[in-house]
């Protein structure tokens, strides 16, 4: 019965002595795990219930726990709750054999580890970027849609359908596009695709098809986007940066008169942060009129921008010459592998085409429940509540960054699910090494540089939106010790 009471975590005795609290209460608890009286595994009890118990705040027990999760001490995970850490065993020699002479061998002498660091293995905290919040994802409003849209799904739903998907998700899409991103779109320009990839596959093999050589990228991207646009046949040629962001008046100019295409975060660039600014918006666009050529406009996370209305689309100043790819994948999450394109009604049939080459098609029921779940209101009030939730994050990793390091500035506009900090020249690689001494993952500015673009930027790429709620304030403390 006892063992039973520690793993739910209903009773806990300890210790603290000292005047201070919160040091009190870790030292207490960091004995009884060092001491076998916590083993791994064991579930502590609620930062309230323990609270109660000792007669202290509930936001000490809070941010004692978020402190020992950095050290490694616990773990907590969204509806697991807070446990001892599991460590390895430690190695041990084996004795020498019966009559064998002890012999000392040589000692190697080690640098030691940053105060409070931890070794590398298993990062305690997530900070890479691309992915909400998934445990998030609104369960309940969904399984109520899901429930809906299959109670009156026609029975030809579960059969192959048409390859644009389903038209009840796409005029449902239409509307909602129309309405928060200024997208102009009709339900039959619309296909559904499993995520932006899959978008970006269909698009590679129609251009390459309509003999388009090159298509020109952003300077800083990911690497899964190009490395598709070159298994289709496709060059791959950056364009200029600056501080205003990307540039495009070279690609107007005709210095890339190979390119047929252009692939842009415009709304914010993906990672360095930055919008796409409205004489650029307009001049990309122009080029592409002027040269028969095509925008494929990644709007990633478009709906999250914090401090003023969203920028409308760039597919709203030429629907003929810019295709428009869109996604579930940062609003709900990366899992429904639901996405969108808004494609130019002389792309449409060949990318009808391929797709049907393809044979790569979403779920119909997870398609019905979406449009159920846009249909109902849900999913703008999971929007507005996900960018409550990030701006307020946002906003507390700026704070930490200004009082812990001021020599790290937080660049970009705010908006999106990641900002970049901005190093000194030269200091990226170690405060890449200090994460990952401190358990935390988080990437490098240099990490998405395109092959053959200067190295002029230090920086991390933090994707604050990664971690759960109960995992946040200990991501930031350990972001903000490796910091310069």
């Amino acid at each position: 019965m006892a063992n039973e009471r520690a793993t739910f975590g209903s009773d806990l005795h300890l210790e603290l002595r000292g005047p201070r609290l919160r040091e009190g209460l870790m030292e207490a608890l960091r004995e009884a795990v060092r001491s076998g009286r916590l083993e791994a595994g064991t579930r502590l009890p609620s930062s309230r219930s323990l609270a109660a118990d000792l007669g202290m705040a509930r936001n000490t027990v809070a941010d004692a726990y978020a402190e020992l999760v950095a050290e490694g001490w616990l773990t907590a995970r969204q509806g697991s709750g807070t446990r001892v850490a599991r460590r390895a065993a430690p190695r041990r020699t084996p004795p020498p054999a019966p009559g064998a002479p002890l012999r000392p061998g040589p000692r190697t002498p080690r640098a030691a580890p940053p105060v409070g660091a931890r070794r590398p293995g298993t990062p305690a905290h997530d900070l890479k970027a691309g992915s909400p919040d998934l445990a998030s994802f609104p369960r309940a409003e969904w399984l109520k849609a899901y429930r809906r849209a299959l109670t009156a799904a026609p029975n030809d739903a579960f059969g192959y359908g048409d390859p644009r998907g389903r038209i009840e998700l796409r005029t449902a899409l239409a509307e909602y596009l129309s309405r928060a991103r200024g997208v102009r779109v009709r339900p039959e320009r619309i296909m559904v695709c499993a995520g932006f990839a899959h978008g970006l596959m269909l698009m590679g093999e129609v251009l390459r098809g309509r003999g388009v050589r090159d298509v020109a990228v952003e300077s800083y991207g990911l690497d899964v986007h190009t490395n598709l646009l070159d298994r289709a046949g496709l060059g791959l040629s950056p364009l200029p940066f600056d501080e205003r962001g990307t540039r495009v008046e070279e690609l107007a100019a005709g210095e890339f008169g190979g390119a047929g295409a252009v692939l842009m975060t415009a709304a914010h660039q993906f990672p360095l942060g930055g919008a796409l600014p409205p004489d650029r918006r307009a001049a990309v666009v122009d080029w592409a009129r002027a040269s028969g050529g095509f925008v494929l406009e990644d709007d990633y996370d478009g709906e999250f921008r914090y401090d003023r209305q969203p920028v409308g689309a760039l597919q709203g100043l030429d629907p003929e010459r810019v295709v428009y790819l869109g996604t579930a994948s940062k609003s709900l999450a990366p899992g429904l592998r639901l996405g969108w394109m808004v494609v130019p009604e002389e792309l449409m049939g060949e990318v009808v085409a391929a797709k049907g080459a393809a044979d790569w098609v979403s779920s119909a029921p997870d398609q019905l429940a979406f449009a159920e779940f846009l249909g109902s209101g849900a999913y703008d009030r999971h929007v507005r509540a996900s960018r409550l939730r990030y701006r307020r994050r946002r906003d507390q990793l700026v704070a930490a960054v200004a009082a812990h390091s001021p020599a790290t500035r937080v660049s970009g506009i705010a908006a999106g699910l990641h900002a970049v900090l901005a190093l000194p020249p030269g200091t990226e690689q170690e405060a890449l090494r200090a994460a990952a001494w401190h358990g935390l993952a988080v990437q490098g500015v240099d990490q998405f540089r395109r092959p053959g673009v200067p190295a002029t930027l230090d920086g991390l790429v933090v994707g604050y939106a990664t971690p759960p709620d109960s995992g946040w304030q200990g991501a930031l403390r350990a972001l903000c010790r490796v910091l310069p």
